[in-house]
């Protein structure tokens, strides 16, 4: 018997989301990739799995099944990674306000509203001064982006025969074939899973969406001293008015318009300021958000300074050495959409646009497209 074919154009995240669930399904899967190895964004991130971001409904399911995908696949491929949920700290009375609402919003979730000891109890960093207290998220897990993508593409391979086609780049498409230069690939179902590299293919499609890129920095901490672990992912006040799922608090609106007052350069620069933990100990640190089809190359001293400064109100580390700084680039769609899924033609798919929750989000869509 002959199996299906299909053919993933782009091995970031999301396309190895979809490869992964058209392997599980039976299908000869091919993933062409442009690069010898994925650099984009989903290299270039936290390597956080953040269902606390989604709000209730299809977006916090879809995050909660992408995060048992990620686990299944993390054991299976021995890739690492740490349970170490989320906490969101407040520093003032408005921040502490939403966190008590949220708590109760959200009490199916298990969420628990922790006084200034009890958080201060689960992260040594934290800064016990002028602390209300955290909302703490046993859901989050944190993965090493850079290992679990680099590692994704060869257990694919081993379990499923997924084949991997790299320093290829796909240069048009038919209804049934890519071509890629003077080569040609055919499958019985084509998936487009270019990132912030739309253009490429099927530039038309893409002008018709409202669909743009967000540039953001991040860095990286030396190894703390003795590897000494930070515990929960930890971020402050300014991400309380980054995600969607944080909006449903009543006193949201009046917090906003106060952070708004009191940091206008950061709200500028779109900058809101987590922390992540990666296996060597290492702390990655970010991050700010510049919106536009083209983002200028080069990272600007003042947003990382921003983001160092914001950080130390909130959290203090042994070694706070930077060895590491980028920018990652994604694609986000402008007008509130959390995805563009499309068919531009007849068994081609287009799947793009998740923003800067495609860690979070992408191995449920793929389900959720191919079920």
């Amino acid at each position: 018997m002959i199996k299906k074919s299909a053919i993933v154009i782009g091995a970031g995240i999301v396309g190895l989301a979809v490869a992964r669930a058209f392997a599980i399904r039976g299908y000869a899967v091919t993933v062409i990739e442009r690069s010898s190895k994925s650099i984009g964004a989903s290299v270039r991130n936290f390597g956080m799995v953040l269902p606390i971001a989604q709000p209730d409904g299809i977006l916090f399911e879809r995050a909660m099944n992408s995060r048992r995908i990620w686990k299944s696949l993390c054991d299976d491929a021995k890739i690492w990674y740490d349970e170490v949920g989320s906490l969101q700290l407040a520093y003032a009375a408005d921040e502490w306000q939403v966190l008590s609402e949220l708590s109760d919003i959200y009490k199916h979730r298990g969420y628990q509203l922790l006084n200034s000891e009890q958080t201060c109890s689960l992260s040594y960093p934290i800064v016990q001064r002028n602390l209300h207290g955290s909302l703490y998220s046993k859901d989050e897990i944190i993965v090493d982006p850079r290992e679990a993508i680099s590692k994704i593409p060869e257990f694919l391979f081993e379990r499923y025969g997924v084949q991997f086609i790299w320093n290829t780049t796909a240069t048009s498409i038919t209804r049934d074939t890519v071509f890629a230069g003077s080569k040609s690939y055919s499958a019985d179902e084509i998936f487009v899973c270019s990132g912030s590299d739309f253009e490429t293919l099927f530039p038309e499609e893409f002008a018709n969406q409202n669909i743009t890129k967000c540039k953001l920095q991040m860095m990286r901490m030396t190894t703390q001293d003795g590897n000494t672990r930070i515990g929960p992912m930890l971020c402050a006040g300014l991400s309380l008015i980054n995600y969607s799922s944080f909006s449903v608090a009543p006193t949201h609106a009046q917090l906003k318009a106060r952070l708004h007052l009191d940091f206008p350069e950061y709200i500028k620069w779109g900058i809101h300021v987590m922390v992540s933990q990666n296996k060597s100990g290492e702390l990655t640190v970010g991050d700010s958000h510049e919106y536009g089809l083209t983002p200028e190359p080069w990272d600007k001293a003042l947003v990382n300074d921003l983001i160092l400064k914001y950080l130390s109100d909130f959290a203090q580390f042994k070694s706070e050495k930077i060895i590491e700084t980028w920018n990652g680039v994604y694609s986000k769609m402008k007008s509130g959409e959390t995805e563009l899924v499309i068919k531009p033609e007849d068994g081609i798919t287009i799947v793009n646009g998740l923003g800067g929750a495609g860690m979070t989000l992408s191995f449920g869509l793929a389900e959720e497209i191919l079920s």
